[in-house]
């Protein structure tokens, strides 16, 4: 399985990821999710995409459509100790077990009946907010930048800290996988590879629970 993009909740207006910018990332485009009370700041790579998310509208949040998903949990993760990550896989024959008995979601930003399947994790709290995309294989983002300062260019490793004591379903699912890992901690953390560490430097991100090994 790989990644598609990661999403990371913050509380200040996607300030934080102003971080990103200064350390070296190029800022691609941005959007607000119509109807969900969401918006985002996003970062492109050859192969993935990282996006910095947060409320701007309560309410649509935690309207009756809305709040079933399970997004306002993890917006309010300084609050009830939810990991702040969203992880979408790309979509594959591969991931159809996984999200067997997954969560449909019809957006409101989607046309008609192409729903978003959705595993919110809402009791393994420190695990990601886990969903794909109903478009098969990856998208393609041709009009979005993907030179950085910093020379990063291809995401190989995804790894995320999680707190849970009891050994998850869902983490089953990934024991065999190169490309993404889930390793027990005493934190909720996110670990970024790319380019397989060449450069042999990490840098780590506070507020993000985020480090970028390159």
């Amino acid at each position: 399985m790989d990644a598609d993009h990661i999403f990371i909740f913050t509380d200040d207006n996607g300030k934080t990821a102003d971080q990103l910018v200064e350390f070296g990332l190029t800022e691609g485009s941005n959007r607000v999710h119509v109807g969900q009370g969401t918006t985002n700041r996003k970062f492109y790579f050859d192969n993935f995409f990282l996006e910095i998310l947060w409320v701007h509208d309560t309410n649509e949040i935690e309207s009756e459509k809305i709040k079933p998903i399970g997004l306002w949990q993890r917006a309010e993760f300084k609050i009830n100790n939810f990991s702040p990550f969203g992880l979408c896989i790309i979509n594959t024959s591969e991931t159809d077990e996984l999200f067997e008995n997954a969560f449909k979601y019809q957006p409101d930003y989607f046309p008609q009946g192409q729903t978003i399947d959705i595993l919110k994790n809402e009791n393994q709290s420190s695990l990601p907010w886990t969903f794909r995309l109903p478009i098969k294989g990856q998208k393609k983002n041709n009009n979005e930048p993907t030179k950085h300062k910093n020379g990063i260019g291809l995401l190989t490793k995804t790894t995320f800290e999680h707190q849970e004591s009891i050994k998850a379903k869902f983490i089953n699912f990934f024991e065999r996988e190169q490309n993404i890992e889930f390793i027990k901690s005493d934190r909720t953390w996110l670990n970024l590879t790319f380019d397989n560490g060449k450069q042999g430097l990490a840098t780590e991100f506070l507020t993000l629970k985020l480090t970028i090994h390159y």
